[in-house]
C-alpha cells in the first residue's frame, strides 16, 4: 500500500516511510492512496476477536510492508498490561441508544493512551526499515493529553529522544503535572508562551526548515511525530471505531439502519478516524462534531468557510482548545478526490490570510456526512451536572460536550437511532471543573478536589491520577513561540 501527501501525489512511501518521516516534506499529510473495504464476513470474524485481535486485523491491512511477527510484535506490546481489565475501549451504556465509548482506560486516561502506547511499537519498526542507525526525535505539540500519553509511551524507547512542547496557561492542573513530573532519560518538556496553536504551528515550521534537517543529519538524528498528523498516530484510533461496532453487534443493538458517531474534537483527527472507519465499511450514519467555544469547525462545516481570524478561548474543556485543525487536511483530500493542487492552494491561503472558503460541491460533501455542534463552558457544566443526575454517569468536560451536542442533534433531526458518543478522558483529569458541576463543595489543591470528587459521586479514582500526589515535579522550563528552535538543540545537547 503506497501512501501519498495531501499536497504532493507524487510524494509515495511506504507505511513504514510514512510512520518513520511523519510529515512530508512539503508540509502535506500522508494518506493511504487506496482504502480497505471490509465485509459482513470480516465483521463477523472480528466480533469473535478481542481488541488485540481486531487491532491486528485492522492495521494489517495498512502495514503491509510489516510482516505479520511484526504487526503482532506492536499490537501486543502496546496493548498487553497497559489498560484497565485488558480492555482498551469499552462501552457503557446511557440508555438503549447511547452507548459511551471509554477511550481513558490507559496509562493516561485519556483518549490517546490507544495510538500513543502503540505509535513508539509502530515508529521504532518503521525506523529499522527506513532510518537505520539514526536516533529519532519525537516533536509534539499539545493541548494537553497528547503530551503525556506520548511521553509516556516513548519513555526510554532506544533509539529516540522526545520533545514536547504545550502552551503554558492552555492546559489543566491535572494535565500539567502530569507532564512536568514525567520520568524518563530520554524526555525532554517546555511551557510556551503562546495557546496550542502556536505550538503546533511551530512544530510544523521545525519539520519543514531545511537547516534545521540538516543540523540533525549531521549528528545522526531525523525528526519525526506523535501528533495526529503522523498516520501512525491515526490508524490506532480507525480500529477502536470498528471494535466497537463490533461490540455494539454483541451486545444485541439494532444498527440496521446504521449508527450516528459523536466525537468532541479541536483538531479532527478523532473525528476523522471515524469517518475512515464508515469508508471502510462500518455502517455509520452521521459523523457529529462537538466542539466547545472554539467553534471554528462548527462554523466550517455549516458554512464552508475556515476562519481562525477569531478570538481564542480558554476553557474548562482544554484539549479542544484549537483554532487550526491540522487533520481537517486529510477531509479536503479525501472529499475533493484527492486533489492535491487544491488542498495545497486551500492550505496556503490558510496559512497567509487565516482562512479559507471551499468550493459549493465540497461543502455539500461535507454537509452530507456531518453535523457539527458547540456549546460553552456553562452549558458543559450543566450537561454534566444533567447526565450524572438522570443516568448516574460522570463525564469529564469533553465528553460532556459531546453529549450536549448529540441532544442538540436529535431534538433537531428526531433521529433516535444508536448513538456512540467518543468519551475522550476521565473526569479526574479536569476534577475541579466536574466537582463544580456536580456540588457546591470546595476544595484548596487539586488532590483536595480529586477526594471530594470520589467522595461526593461514589466513583473510583484511576490509579494513575492518585499516583500523582506524589510526584516530583522535573521540568519547569518556560520559553517564547519564537525559542522553541533554540529550545530543541539544546534539549538534544546540540551546540
Amino acid at each position: 500500500m503506497a501512501y501519498i501527501s495531501t499536497r504532493d501525489k507524487s510524494a509515495r512511501v511506504t507505511a513504514a516511510g510514512a510512520i518513520a518521516q511523519g510529515i512530508s516534506v512539503e508540509g502535506g499529510l500522508f494518506v493511504p492512496e487506496n482504502f480497505p473495504k471490509f465485509q459482513k464476513s470480516d465483521f463477523d470474524k472480528m466480533s469473535l476477536m478481542d481488541y488485540i485481535g481486531r487491532a491486528k486485523y485492522v492495521l494489517g491491512q495498512f502495514l503491509d510492508d510489516f510482516s505479520e511477527e511484526e504487526v503482532d510484535y506492536c499490537v501486543k506490546g502496546a496493548y498487553t498490561g497497559s489498560f484497565d481489565d485488558e480492555q482498551p475501549a469499552p462501552i457503557a451504556k446511557l440508555n438503549g441508544n447511547v452507548n459511551i465509548l471509554e477511550l481513558w482506560h490507559g496509562p493516561t486516561c485519556a483518549f490517546k493512551d490507544l495510538a500513543l502506547q502503540l505509535l513508539p511499537y509502530l515508529l521504532t519498526t518503521s525506523a529499522k526499515k527506513t532510518a537505520k542507525g539514526k536516533k529519532i526525535v519525537i516533536l509534539v505539540a499539545t493541548s494537553g493529553d497528547t503530551g503525556k500519553a506520548a511521553l509516556e509511551g516513548f519513555k526510554d524507547v532506544e533509539g529516540t529522544e522526545i520533545i514536547v512542547f504545550y502552551p503554558s496557561d492552555g492546559v489543566s492542573p491535572m494535565q500539567k503535572l502530569q507532564m512536568d513530573s514525567q520520568k524518563g532519560e530520554n524526555v525532554h518538556v517546555c511551557a510556551i508562551r503562546g495557546n496550542f496553536d502556536d505550538a503546533q504551528t511551530g512544530v510544523k515550521v521545525l519539520f519543514t526548515d531545511d537547516e534545521m534537517k540538516k543540523i540533525l543529519e549531521e549528528n545522526n538524528m531525523e525528526f519525526s511525530s506523535a501528533n495526529s498528523i503522523n498516520w501512525g498516530r491515526l490508524a490506532p484510533q480507525i480500529v477502536y471505531y470498528v471494535s466497537s461496532y463490533c461490540d455494539m453487534l454483541s451486545n444485541g443493538d439494532d444498527l440496521s439502519n446504521g449508527f450516528n458517531v459523536v466525537v468532541p474534537t479541536g483538531n479532527f483527527g478523532n473525528i476523522l478516524a471515524a469517518y475512515y472507519a464508515k469508508k471502510m465499511g462500518v455502517p455509520i450514519n452521521k459523523l457529529i462534531c462537538a466542539s466547545n467555544a472554539n467553534n471554528v469547525l462548527t462554523d466550517f462545516i455549516n458554512n464552508g468557510t475556515y476562519d481562525r481570524n477569531r478570538k481564542f478561548y480558554t476553557t474548562i474543556s482544554p484539549s479542544m482548545d484549537i483554532l487550526i485543525s491540522s487533520n481537517l487536511e486529510r477531509m479536503l483530500f479525501e472529499l475533493s478526490g484527492n486533489d492535491d493542487k487544491v488542498v495545497a492552494a486551500l492550505q496556503a491561503q490558510l496559512s497567509k490570510e487565516g482562512k479559507y472558503t471551499v468550493s459549493d460541491e465540497l461543502k455539500a460533501k461535507i454537509k452530507e456526512l456531518f453535523y457539527a455542534g458547540c456549546c460553552d463552558d456553562n452549558a458543559t457544566l450543566d450537561t454534566i451536572r444533567d447526565t450524572f443526575n438522570e443516568y448516574g454517569y460522570l463525564c469529564d468536560t469533553h465528553t460532556a460536550v459531546a453529549v450536549n451536542v448529540y441532544n442538540q442533534y436529535e431534538k433537531e433531526t428526531g433521529d433516535k437511532r444508536p448513538v456512540l458518543i467518543a468519551s475522550t478522558a476521565s473526569p479526574y483529569k479536569f476534577a475541579k471543573s466536574v466537582l463544580s458541576a456536580v456540588s457546591d463543595k470546595s476544595a484548596d489543591d487539586e488532590f483536595s478536589f480529586v477526594k471530594l470528587l470520589s467522595s461526593i459521586t461514589n466513583t473510583a479514582v484511576p490509579a494513575p491520577i492518585a499516583a500523582l500526589e506524589d510526584a516530583t515535579v522535573r521540568f519547569n522550563d518556560v520559553c517564547d513561540k519564537t525559542q522553541m528552535r533554540e529550545t530543541v538543540l539544546e534539549c538534544l545537547n546540540i551546540k
